[in-house]
């Protein structure tokens, strides 16, 4: 019998033996080739939740050869069909609501109600795959010079390949599994080895709804290149889809280039935020606090650089620095926390060493550790019962405009504000990146908002808005952002292949 004294998730022992500990092939839970496994730790603590089986190369050779078995006969399932299985997913997902963001904070550390408004989130990509699976349009038409017809049809690509980040362990997955699917694609999915409990719980709910066996393998491990690299490399698989850092990402395209298989990567980010003096500045700084402090600040969209007019820099620091001091720094799935640990000691440690150079680069600090000892483990591992990856609320102002910290992805709580004079410095600021995949600015002046968000060289831009992710919009970036759409109804045909039939 375990209890806090010894176990501190003692509580949550009951729930973490719902999900299932092995990989997921041919529709159940298996050991891995070797028998061997690794723990999935919480990031609040350091305790091991659950050891996971540890999949090999065999492992994914296997679950390969299942995804090829079943490929033709899931093509030929009829999207209806195809549709209710995704739907029926859907409805499990909000059955088991509670239990999934709980099992999503324990593994990634974020505070519970960010696990709850991502379980919402990620499940809504299986519905809206589900109606776009029978929306699937070709075209018939005669050809302009009279010598035919054409027929234009779709059908799925083949077997794909997902790599998922750990940031969002459930919406990542689901806005790849969820397309492909609905398309006739089988999957074989890697989740990070950080977070995979959350995608297995996923895995045993598309059984539940009766997705066929093959269709869909998980295959969690701590050998992500050994695993990754084989499986890129069989021409068996058709689409390779990643989410993660730019570097991996080209790395993936370089390997997928050998066989020329279908892409779509969503990579790194350094968005811009924008705000200008005509601004409301209460609604901008609830903007910036929703686009900084969302998921702890660990997400690919998180304003990274706020650039503030000159105007109303202190009003807007001022304002954003109080919201963020009122945040209450914690363990995820205690009742009033606000900002969980970061999901490692690698991503805390990360983000300490990019504020201290800051700080070094002449940054001030206005809200945070103390920039003395930014870099300790003292000032980090709050609260100070815990060992667990803990970072502050952190806000900086006179950032210069060439500091490392303003070049480079931040992903954690930390407020980087710069100041500029007029609307011309601001694009070009926001567009001094190699990342293009969100931005956002402030403005009550419709002309300037449309100007601007043409000129900022991202693949998506809020107006107006801190959080801008939907469903039913196209999501990704440009430049060293990445390649292809996810959601929206662009996201099925990243999985489907144009067949052009010429007719008399």
């Amino acid at each position: 019998m375990t209890d806090s004294s010894t176990d501190p998730i003692a509580q949550y022992r009951d729930l973490l033996a719902t999900v299932p500990a092995g990989l997921w092939i041919n529709g159940d839970s298996v050991a891995a080739s070797t028998k061997e496994t690794f723990s999935v730790d919480d990031p609040a603590t350091g305790t091991s939740l659950l050891q996971i089986a540890d999949a090999t190369p065999d492992d994914a050779a296997t679950a390969l050869d299942s995804a090829v078995a079943v490929s033709e006969e899931w093509a030929d399932t009829a999207p209806r069909a195809r549709s209710e299985i995704l739907r029926n997913t859907y409805e499990l997902i909000r059955e088991y609501a509670d239990d999934m963001a709980m099992i999503m904070t324990l593994e990634m550390g974020k505070a519970l109600p960010d696990s709850v408004a991502e379980i919402n989130y990620g499940g809504e990509f299986l519905r809206w795959f589900a109606e776009e699976a029978v929306r699937v349009a070709g075209r018939f038409t005669k050809s302009p010079g009279g010598t035919g017809r054409i027929m234009v049809t779709h059908a799925p690509v083949g077997v794909a390949f997902a790599i998922t980040p750990w940031n969002f362990p459930l919406a990542m997955g689901t806005r790849k599994i969820g397309p492909a699917l609905a398309a006739g694609c089988t999957m074989i999915v890697k989740p990070a080895h950080e977070t995979p409990l959350t995608m297995l719980y996923l895995a045993k709910l598309f059984g539940e709804a009766g997705l066929p066996a093959g269709v869909l393998s998980v295959l969690p491990t701590s050998k992500s290149a050994e695993v990754s690299t084989p499986l890129i490399a069989d021409p068996r698989v058709r689409k390779i889809s990643f989410t993660g850092s730019t570097p991996v990402g080209r790395t993936l395209i370089g390997q997928a280039a050998e066989n020329v298989q279908r892409t779509s990567m969503e990579l790194g980010g350094n968005a811009p935020f924008l705000v200008f003096d005509d601004a409301d500045v209460d609604k901008a700084v609830e903007g910036a606090f929703a686009a900084k402090t969302r998921n702890g600040g660990e997400a690919c969209t998180a304003a990274n650089r706020f650039l503030v007019q000159e105007g109303i820099a202190e009003e807007f620091t001022a304002a954003l620095t109080a919201k963020m001091k009122a945040m209450v720094l914690g363990r995820g799935y205690d009742s009033d926390t606000t900002l969980g640990p970061m999901v490692s000691v690698k991503q805390q440690t990360s983000i300490a060493e990019a504020v201290s150079k800051a700080v070094a680069d002449g940054a001030r600090v206005r809200l945070g550790a103390d920039p003395e000892n930014v870099s300790s483990s003292a000032s980090l591992r709050l609260p100070a019962d815990d060992a667990g990856c803990f970072y502050p609320a952190t806000v900086l102002d006179q950032v210069p405009a060439d500091a490392e910290i303003v070049c480079n992805e931040i992903f954690g709580p930390v407020a980087v504000i710069s100041t500029f004079t007029a609307e011309d410095e601001a694009i070009a600021a926001a567009n001094a990146t190699e990342y293009g995949l969100a931005a956002y600015l402030y403005t009550q002046d419709l002309d300037r908002a449309l100007r601007v968000a043409d000129k900022i060289e991202s693949g998506m831009v809020g107006v107006n808005r801190g959080v801008i992710s939907d469903v039913a919009a196209p999501f990704g970036g440009v430049k060293q952002s990445g390649i292809g759409r996810e959601g929206g109804s662009e996201g099925i045909y990243e999985y489907l292949t144009t067949k052009y039939i010429a007719l008399t």
